[in-house]
């Protein structure tokens, strides 16, 4: 039997994408950039991890990573796979990701659709749901 192991976004940067996602779910932090890392990153060329073509979101409590890569082409139609995420207080967590560059896509009755600065849809949902 296959694991989840991994979920990839596709990004025009993939560091800035990694760092809402790390902001708005608890429990996930950019993997840090030990010397190993950034001497490899130097040998493609890349100064700096804000350059990176891949970076890493790891969860400090098990579950999926997340991966940000690097694609040339922008988003183009609605995403056939996204995330759910759930708060306790919707409207307030709908205040913190809309300052942290997410847009509100459409509201429904049980549910927020909002995608975050590139583009990707995700949906908020109450704890109760």
């Amino acid at each position: 039997m296959a694991h989840l192991h991994d979920l990839v976004f596709d990004a025009a940067h993939p560091a800035s994408a990694a760092r809402f996602w790390a902001a708005a779910l608890d429990d996930y932090a950019i993997a840090p950039y030990d010397d190993a890392e950034l001497a490899r990153l130097r040998s493609l060329g890349i100064d700096s991890p804000e350059d990176d073509p891949t970076v890493l979101l790891e969860p400090a409590s098990g579950g999926p990573r997340l991966w940000f890569q690097l694609v040339p082409e922008r988003k183009q139609v609605k995403n056939r796979v996204h995330l759910d995420v759930r708060a306790a207080d919707p409207k307030a967590e709908i205040l913190r990701l809309t300052a942290l560059g997410a847009s509100v896509r459409a509201r429904h009755d049980d549910h927020t659709v909002l995608a975050d600065p590139e583009g990707n849809e995700f949906c908020l949902f109450p704890l109760t749901s």
